[in-house]
C-alpha cells in the first residue's frame, strides 16, 4: 500500500509539473490565411489577438468578426492537442477520476 501511494504523490508531481508547463507555453492559430491570429496559453487562456490591416473593411464587419472567431478556436484546439500530448501519458488509464485507475476504492 505505502509503495502505491509513493506512485500516486509521484504521478501527482508529474501531473502538476505538465500543468505549470502548459501554462508557460504559447500556442497560435489563426484564420484568412493568417490575417487573423491569436495566442493562448497551453491551458487555454487567450493572451493576444492580431489583425492585419488588409483584414479591417469598415463594410464589412462581420467578416472580421468570423476571422476573430476562427483563429481562437483554432488556437485553442491547438492547445487541447498540446495539454492531450503532454497530459495524456499522465492521465491515460486512470479514468478521468484522478488515481482511480490505480485501483484504489474512493480515489
Amino acid at each position: 500500500m505505502q509503495q502505491l501511494m509513493k506512485q500516486a504523490q509521484k504521478m501527482q508531481r508529474q501531473l502538476t509539473e505538465a500543468q505549470e508547463e502548459l501554462a508557460g507555453t504559447e500556442v497560435e492559430g489563426s484564420a484568412g490565411g493568417g490575417l487573423v491570429q491569436a495566442k493562448v496559453t497551453g491551458n487555454g487562456e487567450l493572451l493576444a489577438i492580431t489583425i492585419d490591416p488588409q483584414a479591417v473593411d469598415p463594410d464589412d464587419v462581420e467578416t472580421l468578426q468570423d476571422l476573430v472567431v476562427v483563429a481562437i478556436r483554432d488556437a485553442t484546439r491547438r492547445a487541447g492537442e498540446l495539454a492531450s500530448d503532454k497530459l495524456g501519458p499522465l492521465t491515460g488509464g486512470m479514468g478521468g477520476m484522478g488515481l482511480g485507475g490505480l485501483g484504489i476504492p474512493g480515489l
